[in-house]
């Protein structure tokens, strides 16, 4: 079966929709660098919406009836959207699943040091990367950190044009002999990540302290961010790569930028469900937390939260039920998106061709992910890809199936194998990238706009 861009069946009027899709994606993807700043964002699109907090309803007493809509937050990190159907709850949801957490470089919680007249910040890295793609990029430092007054200092340093940027330096290439003879998983090691804050400078001359760049840096910080080195400790703070995302290509068709894996599919999610109105079934966007690292945790898609989100639902509008709960989650049907590897012909050798999913040639379905002999994999029904080719078809929505490389080459896993426990159907779904887990990935404006238009049809 021949791959036809999705490109080649656009009008003036699709192409501006597209456009103004694309435009709202970037602007998304520089205000949510990481988790927690996209559910700031979710919740302000949710709330101008007319999507209410589920906690605060059902501490008001009020029934919760059709044509309601419903969010809640697990611990700022992962938000549940729900669009009250007629149907009973037990009928089952439309549900459109994604993760908002990407690869990056956390703090440690004793970070900051001196060696030799130069201030650092040691990192952990966060999912799977490969480690020298990020030395000599500009990066910034987002995140919270939360003091024991119980206020919490929100930052983003390196976003603002007049704001510093910060650095992982590499070995220059006159002294890396040794260093270019080693596998590429040990040309930078983990430990050498430390994101250089601070060289010696002239404030820092005449110090009586030992250790003279470190305590300047440490003044700097309590007096332009108001915390302390102690603070570390109770901080989440993310180094990410520094810049907005930027259209690519001499005609603009594609977005360069950090962060496409997932919130490429979490924001077309979101825009579906903002767009669609309440009918026979309940619809939900789950935006979920820790997928790069294995959904694990309280945010992460093994935790309970959705679950006891649903069970609340259920009790508030049909009386308090592990069965209904149940038969809610078993009946319900599942797109679980996340991007997917597009076909690159200068590593051809990783693909296989004709199962493979081709960049601005739409929507990418996996039947199944795993690795090798579909370890961890969620393997989906026939009878409900079926289903799903006939919804997509109906809506003139371009997709294509696909797998992740060659079978003994690797793979990778999504939170559709945690949804499927429950019983209900799950299929993979997801927007081809270059460059997937690098600090800027590629994606089709033309594969954007069809996601969009896939999972609106989904969940209607």
């Amino acid at each position: 079966m021949k791959n036809t861009t999705a490109w080649e069946k656009y009008g003036k009027k699709e192409l501006k929709e597209l456009e103004a899709l694309n435009s709202e994606y970037k602007a998304f993807l520089d205000g949510g660098k990481t988790e927690r700043e996209c559910v700031d964002q979710v919740v302000e699109m949710a709330e101008k919406a007319g999507y209410e907090e589920l906690g605060g309803v059902l501490a008001s007493g009020r029934k919760i009836k059709a044509g309601d809509k419903l969010y809640a937050v697990c611990m700022g990190k992962t938000i549940a959207m729900f669009n009250i159907g007629s149907e009973p709850l037990e009928c089952g949801m439309n549900i459109l699943g994604a993760h908002i957490d990407s690869p990056r470089l956390d703090v440690k919680g004793n970070p900051l040091y001196e060696s030799n007249g130069q201030a650092y910040l040691d990192t952990h890295y966060y999912g799977g990367i490969k480690k020298y793609l990020w030395v000599t990029q500009p990066m910034a430092i987002h995140g919270v950190v939360c003091k024991k007054d119980g206020t919490t200092v929100k930052l983003a340093i390196g976003e603002d044009p007049k704001d510093p940027v910060f650095v992982f330096t590499d070995l220059l290439i006159h002294l890396s002999h040794a260093q270019m003879d080693k596998k590429a998983s040990d040309v930078v090691s983990g430990e050498a990540l430390d994101l250089l804050v601070r060289p010696l400078a002239k404030a820092d001359l005449g110090e009586d302290e030992k250790e003279a760049v470190k305590a300047n840096v440490l003044r700097l910080i309590k007096d332009k961010y108001g915390f302390d080195e102690e603070d570390f400790y109770s901080a989440e703070l993310e180094i990410v790569p520094a810049g907005k995302a930027r259209d690519c290509g001499f005609d603009s068709s594609m977005i360069l930028a950090y962060g496409h894996d997932d919130r490429v599919c979490a924001f077309t999610s979101l825009k579906a469900m903002l767009d669609v109105e309440a009918g026979k079934r309940t619809t939900c966007c789950l935006l979920v937390d820790k997928e790069e690292i294995g959904s694990v945790g309280a945010t992460g898609m093994s935790g309970h939260f959705f679950e006891n989100a649903v069970a609340e639902l259920v009790a508030n509008m049909e009386g308090e039920s592990a069965l209904k709960t149940r038969k809610a989650l078993a009946n319900s049907m599942m797109l679980s998106s996340d991007v997917d590897a597009a076909y690159d012909p200068l590593y051809a050798e990783a693909y296989e061709a004709k199962n493979s999913a081709y960049m601005s040639c739409g929507l990418a379905l996996m039947k199944f992910t795993g690795s090798r002999g579909k370890g961890g994999s969620n393997d989906a029904n026939a009878e409900y890809i079926a289903k799903v080719r006939k919804i997509f078809d109906d809506a003139d929505v371009s997709y294509q199936f696909s797998e992740l490389g060659k079978v003994d080459v690797g793979g990778g896993g999504t939170i559709a194998y945690i949804m499927a426990k429950f019983g209900m159907e799950v299929i993979d779904s997801g927007v081809p990238l270059f460059n997937m887990h690098a600090p800027y990935e590629v994606a089709s404006k033309a594969d954007v706009y069809e996601a969009y238009k896939g999972y609106k049809a989904f969940i209607k």
